[in-house]
Formats: C-alpha cells, structure tokens, sequence
C-alpha cells in the first residue's frame, strides 16, 4: 500500500520539475520591491536614518552610525536589483539576512512576534491585548464625533504592533534563496554558470 502511494508522489514531484524555477523567481520578485522601498527611504532621509540608528534614546543606539546606516541602504537598494536579475542572489543573501536580524533585535524583538495587533491570533501578548481595548476605543469615539464610513472605505483600522512577524518571514525568504539559489532558467545567475561550467545549473 505505502510503495504506490509513494511511487505516485515521486512521479507527482517529477512533473514539477519544468517549473520548479518559479520558486525561486517568487521569492526575489516579492522580496526585491520590499528592499527598494525600504533603501530608498532610507537614502531620501539619510541624516535621519544616521541619527536614528545612533541615537540612544530614542533611536537604535548603535556604533558607527553613519557606516552602519551606508552599508543598510547599500544592501537593500542592491538587493532589490540583485534579486530582480538573480545575480550573485546567494552572496546578497547574506547581508540582507544581517540587516533582517539587526532589525529583528533592535528595532522589533520587544514588541512580540505580531506586526499587526491581534489578541485572536497566536503569540498575542499583552501587548497586544491591551491595543484591542485602545483600538475599540478609538473606534468608538471616531463613530461618534468623525466620519467613520468614509474613514474606514478604505480598509478596517488596526495598531501598528511592530513586532518581528514581517522581518522575520523576510529572514526566511532569503535563506530559501542562500540555499536552493535564484531558481534555473529565470535569473542570470543560471545562465552565468551554465557558460562558466558548460552544463545548467541546479
């Protein structure tokens, strides 16, 4: 019973072979726009990002914050065109992994795992709990004293909870990436190294 059934699946996996670049396609072309805003924003404001990043109290409070905020923007702007081309994907990889982990620690480990506050999803915190009343609140007085419909066309209003959740599905993303490659076919990276090797590259 457990030998068809497994002859299947194998036969199931081999038809998804054709396409299994895709995958890696996927994974830069959601990733690569995600960089771009974020370098951009950061090199439209630099000075700003420079401070935040050194500033002790109300910033990250971090060492070198001039090179540390040059070599984010770097590598944000830089992965997003790396990624969109699948060029040298593993090696830009890995420093935007160090950029997601300075930021899951610096700017977002406090706040829980949670970006949006939800106290109806897992790893609520308390946190999280008490944003539900505040927003109930908010919500009440807005229906009261504002235009709540037209405020809300649009889309439902939330608490930014800022927690680990998007830097952390980030982080996850690119190790896909370090480790299966841009995918064959759809990214240059495939085609460099099918000239260099004088086979494809998997």
């Amino acid at each position: 019973m457990i030998r068809p059934v497994y002859n299947h699946y194998q036969s199931f996996l081999l038809h998804l072979k054709p396409i299994d670049s895709l995958a890696g396609l996927a994974l830069r072309l959601y990733l690569a726009p995600v960089f771009w805003l974020a370098g951009t924003s950061k090199l439209s404001s630099f000075s700003q990002t420079v401070e935040w990043f050194g500033n002790n109290e109300w910033g990250l409070g971090l060492p070198a914050p001039w090179l540390l905020a040059a070599l984010a923007t770097g590598a944000e702007l830089a992965g997003a065109v790396l990624l969109t081309l699948g060029l040298a994907t593993r090696a830009i990889a890995l420093p935007l992994m160090v950029t997601m982990l300075v930021a899951i620690t610096t700017v977002h480990w406090e706040y829980g795992w949670q970006a949006i506050a939800d106290p109806g999803a897992p790893f609520a915190n308390e946190r999280v709990e008490q944003a539900a009343v505040k927003l109930e609140r908010a919500r009440d007085i807005l229906r009261e004293h504002g235009h709540y419909q037209w405020l809300t066309s649009s889309g439902k209003l939330v608490i930014l909870n800022n927690g680990i959740e998007f830097a952390a599905t980030y982080l996850v993303m690119l190790l896909a990436l370090l480790v299966w490659g841009p995918g064959r076919y759809l990214s240059l990276d495939y085609w460099i190294a099918r000239h260099l090797n004088g086979q494809p590259s998997h």
